[in-house]
């Protein structure tokens, strides 16, 4: 046993039995983790010097030859991430390129010159809603500039018996009114940037 292993054998015997069973099967086979993202829907495409990490969001952290190191994280609802060795690394405010960056500084006292990529492997922070006369009614991914015309769009359009009128964005206790009829002729005062969890009700 090598002096990294036996600082991770160390690490792991200090970490609370769930947190130990969570790295340890990320540590055993790596390559399993985005299977089960996958599975159940395909994995995000997220640019990974643009793409801004948020709470829930699930991260894929491969540590080149340290599979021990390596794994599945999920975000907590504080913004953080549990990693053998290193402890809690701030991930929510980064892209997976800041991530990766600063958890190769912060290894780099246990690990020689170690190569660390982040991926996400599914967004959960970065959605809104669509809910009544809808096509497709659930969440929907964010994109940066995302207007309420593009995400009804990208839902699959009004039905037949929606009050084109009288659509409104619910945003936290504010509700604000959106006019699909004015964003189809290029009115700027619908061109509402989305921010994450709004919710677009169409009546």
């Amino acid at each position: 046993m090598n002096r990294l292993q036996k600082m991770v054998a160390t690490a792991l015997l200090a970490v609370p039995a769930c947190v130990w069973a969570q790295q340890s099967e990320g540590a055993q086979a790596p390559a399993a983790a985005p299977a089960a993202a996958t599975t159940a829907a395909p994995a995000p495409q997220v640019d990974a010097t643009s793409y801004v990490i948020g709470p829930e969001d699930g991260l894929l952290v491969t540590v080149w030859k340290e599979p021990q190191l390596s794994g599945a994280f999920p975000v907590r609802p504080d913004g953080m991430i549990s990693m053998v060795l290193i402890g809690d690394v701030k991930a929510a405010g980064l892209t997976p390129l800041q991530l990766g960056q600063r958890i190769s500084e912060l290894l780099k006292k246990y690990v020689q010159d170690p190569s660390v990529s982040v991926v996400v492997t599914s967004v959960a922070s970065q959605r809104i809603f669509v809910i009544g006369e809808i096509s497709h009614v659930g969440p929907l991914q964010l994109t940066a500039g995302m207007t309420p015309l593009q995400a009804i769009a990208a839902a699959g359009g009004l039905t037949p018996f929606a009050n084109k009128k009288h659509i409104y964005i619910l945003r936290g206790q504010q509700k604000i009114p959106f006019n699909y009829k004015a964003a189809l002729k290029g009115d700027d005062k619908q061109m509402i940037a989305l921010h994450p969890g709004d919710t677009i009700v169409v009546q």
